[in-house]
């Protein structure tokens, strides 16, 4: 049993997916990619900008779920070119501090709405009684 994470504001989601899900004492957020965070458009910008909006995102979904970056274990990012890796880890670092979640890192052939970059998390949940 899993219960889905509502975020207040946000635009309702009417994709076959949700944008998080708590289960099993954790969070599972779906890829984010960088939108605004006021009128949810996809913000096209160099790659630190775009890492910066992506993991604004995840902390607003997290938020919204109990839970919040410093409880992220493990992150998955999607680049559109590696070789912007250097850059989205500088990034990256500025949001994820010591001890840092265990992450994985991929060149992928596209990403929706031809964005630079996608990061999807798994976080500790508030408590394993939320569901």
């Amino acid at each position: 049993m899993f219960k889905e994470v509502n975020v207040p504001g946000a635009p309702v989601n009417n994709a076959p997916y949700s944008r998080a899900v708590i289960a099993n004492g954790f969070v599972f957020v779906s890829g984010q990619v960088p939108t605004d965070p006021v009128s949810f458009e996809v913000v096209h910008g160099d790659i630190t900008e775009q890492t910066r909006l992506s993991i604004l995102s995840l902390k607003k979904i997290l938020e919204a779920a109990g839970s919040s970056l410093d409880k992220v274990v493990k992150t998955t990012v999607f680049l559109s070119d590696i070789n912007e890796w250097p850059a989205m880890n500088v990034e990256y670092a500025k949001h994820f501090l010591k001890p840092a979640p265990a992450r994985s890192a991929f060149q992928v052939a596209n990403l929706p709405f031809g964005v630079k970059v996608e990061i999807e998390c798994i976080a500790l949940a508030p408590t394993a009684g939320n569901l």
